[in-house]
């Protein structure tokens, strides 16, 4: 399988499901983009952190890249592994003391994480291939079913 490189390019509300917002990530060598239904929490966190705006006090993201950060844990990449009936499956690939550790994530979290990290975001690509959308349909992307899974 190979590995595609994503970018967040845009954190929309969601066209029909309350609360829930759009997150766009789009091909870094490429223009498909892979849009994930994703709760209004972790769109805001997503949202603070590319703004570059500091809460008074530590969002759940930031005390988990704390706390990651004083074990000596380094969050190397997210990686968007697979779509099953809608819901997307990412990972946390991280390094400690040379170690390599992979833990399972909501993609919305793998996602925030990331942009604190400072990493790079990967989907391989049988997900973008079934999941993409060409800028030709960019439509689609506020277009979401009332049912959409929050992930």
């Amino acid at each position: 399988m190979q590995k595609i490189e994503l970018e967040i390019t845009a954190i929309v509300p969601s066209g029909s499901t309350s609360g829930a917002y759009s997150m766009v990530l789009k091909e870094v060598e490429g223009e498909r983009r892979l849009p994930i239904v994703i709760g209004q929490n972790e769109a805001q966190s997503i949202a603070i952190e590319l703004e570059k705006m500091k809460p008074s006090r530590p969002l759940t993201h930031d005390l988990f890249k704390h706390l990651a950060l004083g074990f000596d844990i380094q969050l190397e990449e997210v990686l968007v592994y697979n779509l099953v009936e809608g819901i997307f499956f990412a990972k946390l690939v991280c390094n400690r003391a040379g170690e390599r550790v992979e833990i399972d994530a909501r993609s919305s979290d793998a996602v925030a994480l990331a942009a604190r990290f400072d990493c790079p975001i990967f989907c391989y690509d049988h997900v973008m291939e079934e999941a993409g959308v060409d800028p030709e349909h960019s439509e689609e992307i506020q277009a979401m079913p009332d049912d959409a899974p929050v992930h």
